[in-house]
């Protein structure tokens, strides 16, 4: 719950903490209240699903498998980004799960820094695969776009 957590980061001194809900920012406005409060910076993120195909797409096994990306709104602009990614997720790309893709991650991207997971990745999941050319592949999409990233992870 937000109050424990955010009380807790206070106990330990941080001066920053994150939320990062699972596919919306449902907790995010009592997150930054709460923060503000105890004298923490709030940092807004939502760990978002990304579709391996089009997020309109609903159809094969694949759609029902998102990725994810961890995305973190670096100032005013990135949180509008996230909202509107968040609503679009919901509205127009749910299936099991409100999901984004690529083109909406282009298009939405001024103010966000990414980080890319080490296990429920589209990168990692292509070293699993030892499909080493389609996660250089991944890689070059990411180092291209205008998001920002501060991970890259691979498995062992």
């Amino acid at each position: 719950k937000v109050p424990t957590a955010v009380d807790r980061a206070f106990e330990l001194g941080m001066s920053a903490v994150a939320i990062t809900d699972h596919g919306t920012l449902s907790g995010a406005i009592e997150f930054y209240k709460t923060c503000k409060a105890k004298g923490i910076k709030p940092i807004i993120g939502m760990e978002a699903y990304v579709s391996p195909r089009k997020y309109t797409d609903k159809s094969s096994a694949e759609d029902r498998n998102p990725y994810h990306l961890t995305l973190l709104a670096k100032n005013q602009q990135g949180y509008k980004n996230l909202m509107k990614l968040s609503t679009i997720a919901s509205l127009e790309g749910f299936y099991y799960k409100p999901r984004i893709d690529h083109e909406l991650l282009e298009k939405y991207s001024e103010g966000l820094i990414a980080i890319i997971p080490s296990f429920s990745g589209d990168v990692a999941n292509s070293v699993r695969l030892h499909d080493i050319d389609k996660a250089k592949e991944k890689i070059e999409w990411y180092k291209k776009n205008p998001l920002k990233f501060i991970k890259i992870c691979f498995l062992s």
